[in-house]
């Protein structure tokens, strides 16, 4: 039986299990963001969403921005929708809370009209540019330098006034509005990247320097780029979610979203040209998101890397059932007693302890079912972020750290084996580091991984390390991961 049809007509007419907010009338955009994915869809989104419905303010909506060909199916569906969809916030105990979320009002597709997307960020009602374009859609080097040959940068380069990249396109209107004599807007990094602010303003300014120095001298003393720690599980919605999700809430949504009922944003309070409330909707405002940033990014997105390949080989493909698994679980909490949490301290708001529990408990949601697959996905731009700051820590406190040596271990053989202990085929996907792994892809010397400075910085360096990552290697390739993970306490010595 098919559900309502979504779209603002319809609002009234969704059952009543569907929570619809109230605003306070017509909603005028006061955000553009590019880049709408599920992420920015069960986050940002959903935050203003609540931000429009305590306030009834009518001036922080969001004109959705896409750039890429895969964004052609959001275009589509919004178009249908009146860019309406629905969020299922799933609960560990199985209970769900089913938002329709109302705070987009337009989507554009870039190559459809570059011009209209370029008048609409030019408009003084656009006050914020919001972004979550990946980590590798900074196009930051691992010395830190923007990435000025990078294709679509010299293509923007050589055609300003019609960009088609993320920095062109923000830099282009930067300068529209700046001959304008139209005050400037915040660029707003939501994505999950250590000081996504300072990266986003690197990107901005080293191509607006490339481009105009007086234009990028301009940006450096009007624009701010407030750094921010986002954090929400959103696994991708395939058809048969889709499906299922449809079939719970009576609405029939082409695009419905699916996540964890855990949510949390810490923002820096640096915007030049005013924010919404979003202290209201439960986001931290402060002057120093660094000690939030380290606190998830060692903690949580640290031990999704370590549970990851080793979980993916073993033969396991969710989550929730690798946290069910008592070998998996003693090997996580481990990691974040013994590898990762000691180097962190409380901050307000955020307890470690209660921090690391309330991690093994989102990890083992069974109703969300992330899938290893998610985690596996673009390792080598996650290792040298999530995971090689705290293999540096321990490596300078002890010239060793076994565990972080066996999920390299389980990195190289995943990179080489392309099939799991079961048997299982699978495909590697490294859609941002595949020119720094395909060297290492192709030695047959082990070590080589370690010794790419880009992926893990002077690991190789450290003598008992590298013998502890052969060691496990070997011992993976004879005896696969499950009996070599059972083995860790002898092997670890």
């Amino acid at each position: 039986m098919s559900g309502v049809t979504l779209n603002r007509s319809n609002l009234s007419a969704l059952p009543p299990k569907v929570h619809v907010a109230s605003y306070g009338g017509s909603i005028v955009p006061g955000i553009a963001h590019i880049g709408v994915g599920a992420f920015h869809r069960a986050h940002q989104a959903v935050y203003l969403d609540r931000v429009l419905e305590k306030t009834k303010s009518n001036e922080w909506g969001l004109v959705g921005i896409g750039l890429l060909p895969f964004d052609i199916p959001m275009r589509d569906a919004c178009q249908k929708q009146d860019c309406l969809y629905t969020v299922n916030e799933l609960a560990p105990d199985g209970s769900r809370e089913i938002r329709v979320i109302q705070s987009m009002v337009e989507y554009l597709y870039a190559p459809d009209n570059i011009k209209l997307v370029l008048e609409r960020l030019s408009q003084p009602s656009i006050r914020i540019v919001s972004l979550t374009i990946t980590e590798g859609g900074y196009l930051i080097d691992p010395k830190g330098n923007f990435l000025l040959n990078h294709p679509s940068v010299t293509a923007d380069l050589a055609n300003a006034n019609l960009p088609a990249s993320t920095f062109g396109i923000i830099t282009e209107a930067l300068r529209l509005r700046k001959e304008a004599g139209i005050k400037p807007f915040t660029v707003m990094s939501c994505d999950n990247l250590r000081h996504n602010g300072d990266q986003a303003k690197k990107a901005c300014l080293a191509f607006a320097r490339a481009r105009d120095p007086q234009l990028a001298d301009w940006i450096q003393e009007h624009v701010t780029f407030p750094n921010g720690m986002v954090d929400r599980i959103t696994p991708a919605t395939t058809p048969d979610i889709r499906s299922s999700l449809n079939a719970s809430s009576g609405v029939d949504d082409l695009i419905p979203v699916i996540c964890e009922d855990f949510i949390q944003w810490v923002l820096e309070d640096k915007f030049c040209a005013g924010r919404p409330q979003f202290e209201l909707a439960g986001v931290t405002i402060t002057d120093n998101v660094t000690p939030y940033e380290e606190a998830k990014i060692r903690l949580l997105n640290g031990s999704h890397q370590m549970l990851s390949y080793p979980a993916f080989l073993a033969g396991l493909r969710r989550v929730d059932d690798a946290m069910a698994d008592p070998l998996f679980m003693k090997y996580l909490r481990d990691f974040l007693n013994e590898d990762s949490g000691p180097f962190l301290k409380d901050i307000p708001g955020m307890e470690i302890d209660k921090y690391k529990e309330i991690l093994l408990q989102r990890f083992g949601n069974v109703a969300i079912g992330d899938q290893l697959a998610r985690l596996c996905l673009d390792g080598g731009s996650k290792i040298p972020g999530f995971l090689l700051p705290t293999i540096r820590a321990n490596l300078e406190k002890s010239g060793n750290t076994p565990r972080m040596a066996f999920l390299l271990a389980c990195y190289w053989h995943y990179i080489h084996s392309n099939q799991d202990d079961l048997g299982n085929e699978y495909q590697i996907k490294e859609p941002n580091a595949m020119d720094i792994l395909q060297p290492i892809i192709d030695s047959s010397d082990p070590l080589d991984l370690l010794r790419c400075h880009q992926l893990l910085g002077d690991s190789a360096e450290f003598p008992k390390f590298s013998e502890t990552f052969v060691k496990f290697l070997g011992e993976i390739q004879n005896r696969g991961i499950r009996k070599t993970l059972e083995d860790y306490p002898r092997l670890a010595q």
